[in-house]
């Protein structure tokens, strides 16, 4: 056996600086501590009063709609965001103009802002009596506290992942490829598809995931504009939030391990996809 089969072996490989086993043992430690302990309490506290329980909790209606809504709205909001976070993202990056870096430091605000406020800004906003949402009473379309009002707080709090993905991307190809496509006879479209497009897959796959998985677990800009009607507004960390307070600890759990299942599935699938079309990029 060579030393590099060896090493590879050994899953370790050689590096020039030094300090791997003190980096190493800090680096488990604190995974330890965040995130392999949290996640291995929400695997195991659901099992404490039996299978009966967990199946009941799950499958209860209530339960089905409150994870439909999550996710079914965290995948449209994604995927609004993953269209027009790109056009945004060329905007910024392509062109030159007047408040081009006060839209750019605009794009960070959702993760400035407290989630609490701007679910309270939204509701203002797209309530029946708010300065969008009375323009649309009169035709009996309610935006607040309903489905839609739930996907544009959603759409709020993700948008800012794919813009930053995309971003820099952009930034690093240069525009001397678009223009020797367009010596070649290719039009704006084609380019677009065959040239731009294959070169920012990869960071609109990684932003579309983030937003994606944002938006599953938001809770805060949400509540005060979904208005929280049960099987109809009420989405999934609401339902664990109500669960904790009437001290079910397992049933809370039991929601957040299938929307973390959900989620890991998802998410997989998605990796799936992005490592198929960078090899075939490839």
């Amino acid at each position: 056996m060579t030393d590099a089969v060896a090493r590879r072996w050994r899953f370790v490989e050689p590096s020039a600086l030094p300090g791997f086993k003190p980096a190493m043992g800090f680096t488990m430690v604190y995974l330890s501590f965040f995130l392999l302990l949290p996640l291995a309490a929400l695997i195991l506290r659901p099992w404490e009063h039996g299978w009966d329980h967990v199946w009941k909790v799950i499958s209860a209606p209530r339960t089905l709609d409150a994870l439909k809504l999550s996710f079914g709205a965290a995948f449209f909001a994604a995927c609004i965001n993953a269209v027009f976070g790109t056009i945004v993202a060329w905007v910024l990056v392509r062109y030159d103009f007047f408040g081009r870096r006060l839209l750019d430091a605009f794009v960070d605000l959702p993760f400035a802002l407290p989630t609490a406020v701007a679910g309270i800004s939204l509701a203002a906003i797209y309530a029946p009596n708010g300065m969008v949402g009375k323009v649309f009473a009169p035709h009996d379309i309610m935006i607040a506290y309903t489905p839609i009002g739930v996907m544009i707080a959603l759409i709020f709090v993700g948008f800012p992942f794919v813009v930053r993905s995309i971003q820099p991307v952009l930034e690093d190809m240069s525009v001397e490829v678009e223009e020797a496509a367009a010596t070649l006879g290719a039009g704006r479209i084609r380019t677009i598809i065959q040239v731009v497009f294959p070169v920012i897959f990869p960071a609109l796959t990684a932003g579309f995931s983030l937003a994606f998985a944002r938006a599953v677990g938001e809770y805060g800009s949400v509540i005060f504009i979904a208005g929280n009607i049960q099987n109809v507004t009420e989405i999934a960390p609401l339902l664990i939030v109500m669960r904790l307070e009437e001290f079910d600890y397992a049933g809370a759990a039991a929601v957040g391990l299938v929307m973390l299942t959900l989620s890991v599935v998802l998410l997989f699938v998605l990796n799936l996809i992005q490592s198929w079309i960078s090899r075939r990029g490839a």
